[in-house]
């Protein structure tokens, strides 16, 4: 019997990444044997990211209000091995994200830059796949 393993796919709510994280969806969902889950960052709870087989987070400008939850909960757990994939319209949200998810341990792999406001679906499937495979 084949398991369901969840990704969570976390976002801060700006229209290019809620675009990227229905993308992102879409490579996992079609995959066998994984499955979804678009979480707004605003109403994020550890109890969505736990059973998570891997995570997705992503935000178009660094320090968004709405990880303030997601910021607290990182700092204070430990995530090690587990996949993550970090994504960004910017060099500096992708830092940001990167030193969000160090202390936690959690395997955090080259990050995906939405550039120019397009998202390029054959790298981003490329790049999703490769993170799942991680794990």
């Amino acid at each position: 019997m084949e398991t369901n393993k969840k990704i969570a796919i976390i976002i801060d709510g700006a229209a290019l990444m809620q675009k990227a994280a229905e993308n992102i969806a879409a490579v996992i969902e079609a995959c066998p044997g994984y499955s979804a889950a678009v979480i707004q960052a605003q109403g994020f709870s550890g109890t969505e990211l736990l059973p998570a087989h891997a995570v997705f987070l992503g935000c178009e400008e660094p320090k968004p209000s709405s990880f303030a939850s997601i910021e607290t909960f990182l700092g204070h757990i430990n995530l090690a091995g587990r996949p993550c994939g970090i994504f960004s319209s910017g060099a500096k949200g992708l830092e940001y994200l990167s030193a969000l998810v160090r202390d936690s341990e959690i395997a955090a792999d080259r990050p995906f830059q939405v550039e120019n406001g397009a998202i390029d679906r054959e790298k981003l499937k490329n790049w999703v796949q490769d993170i799942l495979q991680k794990g």
